[in-house]
């Protein structure tokens, strides 16, 4: 392989990785955020349980239950978009890395 197209694959695999590195990032913050939404929604979940009140469990369920799990909801859809974006990034820095080792396709 020519220097110039391995210089310039290497190039473009250090986008690559510089890419996934925010997805990296970003992954784990929805991560760190989809852990706290699980968390609130569970202790709502055990509020509810334990309150005898109806008007109150309807507060509860209106204020915190339902925006709780809608947004939890949310947050895996986009945890597994994150998921398979990282997956396509890190096959691009496979195949360049093994394109730019091999000289081949």
């Amino acid at each position: 392989m020519e220097p110039n197209v391995k210089d310039a694959l290497l190039e473009w695999k250090e986008e690559m990785v510089k890419q996934k590195d925010e997805i990296d990032q970003e992954y784990e913050r929805v991560k760190c955020d989809l852990q706290l939404y699980s968390y609130k929604s569970g202790i709502t979940k055990q509020v509810i349980q334990s309150t005898i009140n109806d008007e109150l469990i309807n507060s509860i369920k209106t204020t915190y239950q339902i925006p709780f799990v809608e947004k939890y909801e949310e947050l895996k859809e986009y945890i597994k978009e994150l998921e398979e974006k990282r997956k396509v990034f890190q096959m691009f820095v496979d195949k360049i890395e093994k394109v730019s080792e091999t000289g081949t396709n």
